[in-house]
């Protein structure tokens, strides 16, 4: 079978759909989950177990502390008494409480960043977020907004709503009060080409048809959805829906695919964490011994992470599963072969999230997106995740088995051609391709992508999970638990349980597996599923029938996928994610689908995120090249490289205070020689960011350091950055009053702009390249590099091999 799609990266090992669109309501186990919302390193898991009695439960995040009140400072607005649940509405959906996203800085929403200003939008901001998700089957409006805000706010109000509608952060989906609003025919006079109706084209077009252009999707199936495909199964008078790809909306707090669910009024089924385990004879496993080995498990991930704490950059050529064998080699407490069956089942679990052998799973990164993780249950979806794509769909310009083979793009617009040869011609094109095919050159472009994309289509993983769908006449496991799990006794033959809700059981086959899978006949796997079934069972007394249906998934195989989902590999990092979102030839071509997001990578919602960002970038491009103006979101290639360049010039900055840290170049005895200035922004406090505050001193860059600071918001940094001279950047050094006083100095009386990344322009670039060069030069004069002097340090050291 080869129409399925990746489950999300965090869904559980073994689990279960409920069966059809009517279903019985669902036993009301509690999901054990960290407090408040946000479940501490889930992917470390896989799926969700209830912490064993004995262990320790995972520390409850501290309280978001209230902002500060309004005698602080005159100019704080009051829109309603709960900015700090607000601040988490806005937390849930990807911004930090208290501070811009790079977005945000981008668009200008406001005109002083770190100032009264910022805060203020942000209150606006978070306020219209969290009205909208409350009444997210009406159109937002902004008028019924503007009693609430002052006369000299009301630009605030405006540009807070125009970036959230924008952005599809408000007004998205499948409500008839959202789809009356779209536009039976185009107002725009450019045509856009989507290329994969999976999650992430749908998620664009729907956007961009909203906003007036023409749209024309290409898709390569019979179907729509991509990874995501719900077959229904059924004979005998038996029915079930199987999802062979996505399955699992990873916490629903904040994810949009859950307010599309909602819109439809589709009931969402939690999934439970009663989650039993059997021996490879199908007894039960000694709970005692499953405490043991799960502690051993969590006590070794965190030794992992202390040890690439103190590897420094050598943690980025270390897999992750180098190390952790390294370590339980060390520790010794996996003894006997049942414990070490059971320590293999938790890495498979671990190869399920990341549908990746850990051998290849980078050391440094394997877990980057966890701050980000969205709050709220795991749940599965009624009737399957099918049901999402089709109201996704609905109405949409889809043109089926449209098999891309070449995009071509310049300054008069783009080409797509297709099996047959057929041209479709556009002024853009937003390419949803999955990252096995972009692998594989599967597609050509012309002219070929920047060498810093193939780098990092090179770098990133593409994993693999495979599933057995099985429709039986009845229940016969129960309908108590929505997971268990098998152990093996052979690593390479690591696969996971799944019940699928009714009369419908799944397997999820993992790492090793999953790649045999590929070439195992489907009687085979199914035969093989039945024998551990009955070993199971049948010693209660409970009879085992064979199968009414069964459907095998080959997604290594698929030639629209080539795999499931991706992951950080050896010698990648978060950064590859970033690379490859970016649009190239002057936003004639854009990227989006799960591989393009570095917050949500290898999930639904991700993916369907990165559909709607697309689409506010493609219409930024379109509105600037129609007033013929050249978009700074765009970056030539040299602007990029000087990006990523500055990334690393910083790891090792020339000057760090507070929350400052400063480059230089040119020569150090020329006080007007250039620096580059970064600034933290929504992380940690460090100790020396408050020496020396005044308690009584009250300005508006005191709220950027003091509102709403919290457990969330401390794991989402945000960096700004400015040019100023080496003089200016000493004397900002000796401003006493903490962080606050010094941004209070850099903003008023230098009269700084702070600027993302991106916002830094060609006029850095030389900057950063001769700071690159000096340190180039520098580092060949003062013999072996840090990373060897590491290595070596190691050997004398005896740090284990990895």
């Amino acid at each position: 079978m080869s129409d399925q799609a990746p489950p999300d990266a965090t869904l559980p090992l073994v689990s279960s759909l409920p069966p059809n669109p009517n279903p019985a309501p669902a036993p009301t186990s509690t999901l054990i989950l960290p407090n408040p919302a946000f479940p501490n390193k889930r992917k470390r898991t896989g799926f969700r177990r209830k912490v064993p009695s004995g262990s320790p439960a995972a520390p409850a995040p501290a309280a978001p502390q209230p902002p500060p009140s309004a005698s602080a400072s005159d100019d704080i607005i009051v829109i309603n008494r709960e900015p700090t649940a607000e601040a988490v509405t806005a937390l849930t959906a990807g911004f930090p409480a208290d501070s811009l996203t790079d977005e945000e800085i981008e668009a200008g929403v406001v005109s002083d960043v770190g100032g009264i200003e910022q805060v203020n939008y942000i209150l606006i901001r978070n306020h219209l977020l969290t009205r909208w998700r409350e009444t997210f089957n009406s159109w937002l409006a902004k008028e019924p907004f503007a009693p609430l805000i002052p006369p000299h706010c009301d630009h605030l109000l405006t540009a807070a709503y125009s970036f959230l509608v924008s952005h599809g952060y408000v007004n998205f989906g499948v409500a008839p009060a959202i789809k009356e609003r779209i536009p039976k025919e185009p107002t725009r006079p450019t045509t856009v080409i989507v290329i994969g109706a999976g999650l992430a084209g749908l998620a664009a077009a729907r956007q961009l048809v909203a906003f007036g252009f023409k749209v024309i999707v290409l898709e390569g199936r019979k179907r729509c959805g991509g990874r995501v495909y719900t077959k229904k199964m059924e004979a005998s008078g038996h029915s079930a829906a199987a999802d062979l790809g996505g399955s699992v909306l990873t916490g629903t707090l904040g994810n949009p695919l859950g307010i599309v669910a909602k819109q439809l009024g589709l009931p969402m089924h939690k999934i439970r964490d009663k989650c039993p385990l059997y021996r490879p004879d199908g007894s039960p496993v000694d709970p005692e011994v499953d405490k043991k080995v799960e502690a051993t498990f969590n006590k070794l991930l965190d030794n992992a992470s202390n040890l690439r704490a103190s590897m420094g950059e050598v943690a980025a050529d270390v897999s992750l599963g180098a190390a952790l064998e390294t370590l339980r080699e060390d520790d010794g407490s996996v003894a006997t072969q049942e414990e070490m069956n059971l320590f293999n089942w938790h890495l498979a679990n671990l190869e399920y999230a990341n549908a990746g052998f850990l051998s290849r799973l980078s050391l440094a990164y394997w877990d980057q997106d966890d701050p980000y993780d969205m709050g709220g249950d795991h749940c599965f979806l009624p009737g399957g995740n099918g049901r999402l794509v089709q109201a996704l769909a609905e109405n949409m310009p889809i043109i089926y088995e449209r098999t891309v083979h070449t995009i071509r793009y310049g300054g008069d617009g783009v080409q797509v051609v297709v099996n047959g040869g057929h041209v479709y011609e556009g002024d853009m094109v937003l390419c949803t391709i999955p990252l096995g095919v972009l692998k594989t050159g599967g597609i050509k472009f012309v002219p070929e992508l920047p060498q810093r994309k193939l780098d990092s289509i090179k770098r990133l993983g593409f994993g693999l999970l495979n599933k057995v769908s099985m429709l039986f006449p009845h229940c016969f496991w129960g309908t108590d638990l929505d997971t268990f799990g098998h152990l093996v006794e052979d690593p390479k033959r690591r696969v996971m349980r799944t019940v699928a809700g009714g009369p419908l059981l799944m397997a999820l086959v993992a790492g090793e597996a999953a790649h045999n899978f590929e070439t195992t006949p489907p009687t085979d796997a199914v035969s093989s599923v039945l024998q551990i079934l009955r070993g199971i069972y049948e010693p209660q007394g409970i009879e085992v029938p064979d199968p009414l249906q069964s459907v095998c998934t080959r997604w290594g195989t698929d030639s629209f996928s080539l795999g499931s989902y991706s992951h950080v590999a050896v010698g990648a990092s978060g950064d590859d994610y970033d690379i490859l979102a970016e649009s190239v030839g002057d936003g004639r071509l854009f990227f989006a689908g799960e591989a393009t997001t570095r917050r949500y990578p290898a999930t639904m919602h991700g993916a369907f995120i990165s559909g709607l960002r697309e689409a506010a970038n493609i219409t930024l491009h379109a509105n600037a090249r129609a007033a013929r103006t050249k978009v700074d979101k765009s970056p030539s290639t040299n602007t990029q490289a000087c990006a990523a360049i500055l990334m690393d010039l910083f790891r090792q900055p020339d000057l760090e205070f507070g929350s400052f840290s400063v480059i230089f170049g040119g020569k150090a005895t020329d006080p007007k020689s250039p620096a580059i200035l970064k600034v933290e922004l929504g992380g940690p406090r460090k100790k020396s960011a408050i020496e020396g505050a005044n308690s009584e001193q009250h300005h508006s860059n005191k709220l950027l350091f003091e509102q709403l600071q919290s457990h969330f918001n401390q794991q989402q940094q945000l960096y700004v950055y400015t040019l100023l001279s080496r003089q200016q950047a000493m004397e900002l050094r000796e401003v006493r009053g903490g962080d606050e006083m010094r941004l209070h100095y850099l903003c008023e009386k230098l009269g700084v702009k702070l600027v993302g990344r991106k916002g830094l322009g060609p006029g850095a670039d030389s900057v950063i390249a001769s700071i690159k060069a000096q340190r180039n030069r520098s580092r060949t004069k003062s013999g072996p590099s840090k990373l060897r002097k590491v290595k070596e340090s190691q050997k004398k050291d005896s740090v284990p091999s990895l």
